[in-house]
């Protein structure tokens, strides 16, 4: 939803930071690998439960990965691997955040928390995979209304305001909500 709207309107002002400073010379691989680098800092601020420095860690390395994509387009260095490798690196992201979570709650052995991060993972794994798949017989399936962004969003308020329980019921809703939503897009395209 956000990255729909979003596109690559930040591009503009991100090339700007990227062309006139030292990210001219780090490659866009280099930034993708950082952002999973910081995210993986802040999983180990989630497990003890100081969740405002996780908020901020991955707050950081979502700035990361806004970087890596308009840092290739500006110097023209996008590539089909790359598109991929990003996709994967977000991928181990997204679970490693989430595990973080599973860890924290099965240590304060709250079943009904671990049980809405597993449901989370499930949903955030299948949002991605969905989209790959409906995109080897449509055109594009980027529809949904609990995309990579929205999700990174509530987990970093849910985290800075001590809101988690509401975070993860929305989550593990919604999640498999848009997994529905591409579903039922997916099967009206290959109707017509």
């Amino acid at each position: 939803m956000l990255s729909e709207k979003l596109g690559h309107r930040l591009d503009s002002p991100l090339s700007r930071l990227i062309k006139r400073g030292p990210l001219a010379k780090i490659s866009p691989t280099a930034l993708t690998l950082t952002g999973l680098l910081v995210n993986l800092i802040a999983t180990g601020f989630i497990i003890p439960g100081w969740w405002k420095t996780a908020a901020i860690l991955i707050l950081v390395a979502g700035l990361f990965d806004m970087l890596d994509g308009a840092s290739a387009r500006t110097m023209n260095k996008t590539s089909l691997f790359g598109g991929f490798i990003d996709s994967v690196v977000d991928r181990y992201s997204d679970m490693a955040i989430l595990l973080a979570f599973i860890i924290y709650y099965s240590m304060h052995t709250d079943i009904f928390m671990v049980s809405l991060c597993a449901v989370t993972c499930v949903g955030c794994v299948l949002i991605p995979y969905t989209r790959a798949r409906a995109e080897t017989i449509i055109p594009i399936c980027n529809i949904g209304i609990m995309e990579r962004a929205e999700r990174i969003l509530l987990i970093v308020a849910g985290c800075y305001f001590d809101l988690m329980k509401p975070v993860f019921l929305a989550l593990a809703i919604l999640t498999h909500v848009t997994v529905l939503q591409r579903i039922y897009y997916t099967w009206k395209q290959t109707q017509k």
